[in-house]
């Protein structure tokens, strides 16, 4: 399986290495080597004094891209009470006489009512997922964990979100939705979003089939997600975001990604250990090892884009070796999320 096979690199490229504190204990050779676990969420990689000035920053540049959408007034599918019209359908005892259309009733001699597009706030939903594996030490050559990367990301889009009116709710999400920030409206809560994140922290096992399950059955109001995750779903994406699609929550996709992810810092034997599961495997990694992973890697990304290009979900590829606010940017300048 694609996933599988990509879990496996994850292990390769960090080979050895501790998982989170409270996920089990340091392994004697990590021990040997001196490799530092992840650092707490709560330091100063994730919110440290600027923080705020750069999330104001990204606010600014996303009005500048978004000129001339009205805040809070944003167009929903929500058929109701508003000033645009959307659709005829017939009238039956009981509806508003008010809206009849009394010109293409003449025409067509049946009593046909108009329908509106509605206009209301959105409720913007950002999916973080928090398995373990998210929480893993970098590769060489990379900064933060994904964890890190996701956190701000989610603290960006926040922000950005707030800024302009909307209602923001977060869920950390594993095997099931590991918290919830239920949906607030305001720029004043972003203080409380920030107090969130930085109380996350890695459990469970990557199961986004079965987290969105719970999510979409727990959540009244629909409104655009957004999933943020590296997608190394052993039981598969797939139904996560079918599950969001056909529920009428409008979904996008944001991969965290290592390039480093396919590319095992050593060649040679080595002990493999599958940082949720805790299944191992002994290995010798060789050129044509090596050679295979990366295969693999662009084979499972490819196979997420087509699934997203064919389900006309919005995808954009978030590389965690850059810093979050030009990722921000970029994904800004992508559109498809806060539109």
């Amino acid at each position: 399986m694609v996933q599988t096979s990509q879990r496996t690199a994850n292990s390769a490229a960090a080979a050895e290495r501790t998982q989170l504190p409270n996920h089990g204990p340091q392994t004697k050779a990590s021990k040997a080597r001196g490799d530092d676990v992840v650092d707490d969420p709560r330091s100063s990689v994730l919110f440290n004094d600027d923080l705020l000035n750069r999330l104001e920053y990204l606010n600014l540049v996303a009005r500048k891209i978004f000129a001339g959408h009205e805040a809070a007034k944003r167009r929903t599918k929500k058929l109701g009470p508003g000033i645009e019209f959307a659709d005829h359908r017939d009238y039956v005892p009981g509806d508003d006489y008010r809206y009849i259309d009394w010109n293409a009733a003449g025409r067509s001699s049946r009593l046909l009512l108009r329908l509106f597009e509605e206009q209301q706030d959105l409720c913007l939903y950002i999916l973080l997922d928090v398995s373990r594996s998210m929480g893993l030490p970098p590769p060489t050559g990379s900064t933060v964990p994904k964890l890190h990367c996701g956190i701000q990301l989610t603290a960006a889009l926040a922000y950005i979100a707030l800024s302009d009116l909307d209602r923001v709710g977060i869920a950390a999400v594993s095997d099931g939705i590991n918290a919830f920030f239920p949906p607030a409206r305001g720029k004043n809560h972003i203080f409380k979003v920030l107090d969130f994140l930085s109380e996350l922290t890695c459990s469970g096992v990557t199961q986004l089939g079965q987290a969105t399950k719970s999510f979409v059955h727990q959540t009244r109001r629909r409104g655009p997600t957004v999933l943020i995750s590296d997608y190394y779903d052993i039981s598969g994406y797939r139904q996560a975001l079918r599950l969001l699609k056909h529920h009428g929550f409008d979904p996008c996709a944001i991969q965290l990604y290592d390039a480093n992810d396919a590319n095992p810092p050593t060649l040679g034997d080595a002990t493999l250990s599958d940082a949720e599961t805790g299944a191992t495997i002994d290995l010798t990694i060789s050129k044509a090892t090596h050679t295979a992973l990366e295969l693999e890697h662009q084979r499972f990304c490819g196979n997420l884009a087509d699934f997203c290009l064919d389900k006309h979900i919005p995808l954009f590829l978030a590389n965690t070796q850059l810093p979050f606010d030009e990722v921000v940017l970029a994904l800004l300048r992508c559109g498809g999320i806060l539109r």
